[in-house]
């Protein structure tokens, strides 16, 4: 099947062709560190590193940018709020998000550029878009450029609105402006701004707008054109709209396709600093393993709004156990006690047709784990029957579908999931060696009594024709 992928630019599904024969150039909106990330940032990172590991399993040769964004409004405010230095804020922030991402397995960009690294860049673009007609300094001596949006009749195209029902921009005083809706390519330093937050330019020292910013940083990476431009649908408008505008204004033919993920919400409400629902990676790894929460934020369809509710993890977990369980119980069959099944990795078999018709039509992830779940379930029949070929088979498969979606290299969910396993571990193991003396000698009753007294505790027990194997029914609070 092709690969098929929502544009937002054009609303439609079509297929993906790369400017260049077998590679995919992508750029993805990174954060703006000024605080700490949240669970909406940790979904869009998730979903384009899932888009990426699947075209890289289709065979193409990918090259990723993934900005950063170190200098804005917000980070100056915030910095100068708290009595700290922006660049130090930024610093700081960004280094959390990278942790929560390599925490989930996300991987890194071929390139990760900072705004503040690519000031010449932007001087000329801005430079190219006013000798064009499309930009103009402020005539009131701020310092301020702006982008003439009547100036370019595509302007609303991504989004599909009509100018003159567009909001006006809200980032910077309208009075040096031709139209309302004009936005900042670049700002004129205030005087209540540190010093440390402005450079020299043509137009007076001050500093990047924040759409200008992502523009300069794609362009010097991945050149004019280039095939997939992703982020969250927050940044749709105006960021989007304006990144794209400016940039074909400028003569560059752009991103070839525009991919937005969904939101997080709460409970079915939006999240928000200001309701206090907005939920941390701190919080999430509180409850659950890295592999649950990758499982949980990739589950839906990267274009639907995803709603979390601290149950859901426990779902998710439930979902993760039953798999982790079969490739458990299969390597016990295979009588490697001891031996996690991640080292199967490598001799992964094909991927069922199914799941690759799933994540080939759109990255469909939820057609695609019922894939895998089905082949769980075939599995099992399998390891009932003591078919041995078709269970490794299903096995292999497992395997595979957890690879291409990036949960097999993180820690697995049971038995090691928290240092009290190291000691209840062999408690629970020299009690299976009692039960199992007294299966031996058919002492049933005392099997039995063996037996509830682990379940009471929450541990469940499988038997097999190869012994008995154990897990820790977890709670969602531990």
């Amino acid at each position: 099947m092709t690969l098929r992928f929502y544009d937002t630019a054009t609303a439609e599904v079509r297929d993906f062709v790369p400017l260049v024969e077998g590679q995919a150039s992508l750029y993805y909106c990174g954060a703006t560190v000024q605080s700490e990330p949240h669970i909406g940032h940790l979904r869009s990172a998730l979903v384009f590193d899932q888009l990426t590991r699947w075209l890289q399993a289709k065979g193409l040769k990918t090259t990723v940018v993934r900005n950063v964004t170190d200098i804005d409004d917000k980070i100056l405010a915030k910095a100068a709020e708290a009595g700290e230095a922006w660049w130090a804020r930024a610093y700081r922030y960004e280094q959390q998000f990278n942790a929560a991402y390599d925490k989930l397995g996300i991987g890194r960009p071929d390139y990760e550029p900072r705004a503040t690294g690519h000031i010449p860049e932007m001087h000329t673009l801005i430079q190219d878009l006013i000798d064009r007609g499309h930009a103009y300094p402020a005539p009131d001596g701020s310092g301020d450029v702006y982008f003439d949006v009547r100036s370019w009749a595509k302007y609303g195209s991504l989004t599909h609105q009509n100018i003159d029902d567009m909001q006006a921009a809200a980032d910077a005083d309208p009075r040096g402006k031709k139209d309302p809706r004009d936005f900042a390519l670049w700002k004129g330093r205030k005087a209540e701004e540190p010093a440390t937050a402005s450079w020299p330019s043509p137009w007076g020292p001050g500093r990047p707008g924040w759409h200008l910013e992502c523009s300069a940083m794609v362009g010097k990476y991945l050149g004019d054109a280039f095939d997939i431009h992703g982020g969250g649908l927050d940044l749709r408008f105006p960021h989007h709209e304006n990144e794209m505008a400016q940039s074909q204004a400028a003569g560059k033919p752009f991103a070839n396709f525009w991919m937005h993920n969904g939101l997080v919400a709460y409970r079915g409400e939006k999240m928000s600093k200001s309701i206090g629902n907005v939920v941390g990676p701190e919080e999430l790894f509180a409850q659950a393993s890295p592999r649950v929460v990758r499982y949980y934020l990739g589950q839906a369809h990267y274009r639907s709004v995803l709603d979390y509710s601290p149950e859901s993890l426990a779902e998710a977990e439930a979902a993760l156990d039953r798999i982790e369980g079969f490739l458990a119980k299969v390597v016990s069959y295979l009588d490697q006690p001891g031996v996690s099944w991640t080292r199967y990795v490598r001799e992964a078999g094909d991927l069922p047709v199914g799941f690759i018709e799933a994540m080939d039509d759109d990255l469909n992830v939820p057609r695609a784990l019922a894939v895998l779940h089905e082949a769980v379930r075939s599995g099992n029949i399998a390891l009932t029957n003591r078919d041995g070929s078709m269970l490794r088979v299903y096995f292999l498969q497992v395997v595979s579908m957890l690879d291409a979606l990036g949960l097999a290299s993180l820690p697995q969910t049971e038995r090691n999931i928290d240092k009290r396993d190291e000691i209840v571990g062999p408690l629970i193991e020299a009690r299976l060696s009692e039960r199992a003396e007294a299966r031996a000698a058919k002492d049933w009753a005392r099997s039995d009594e063996i037996r509830e007294q682990l379940e009471a505790l929450g541990v469940k027990i499988e038997d097999s024709s190869n012994g008995a194997t154990w897990s820790i029914e977890r709670k969602q609070q531990r």
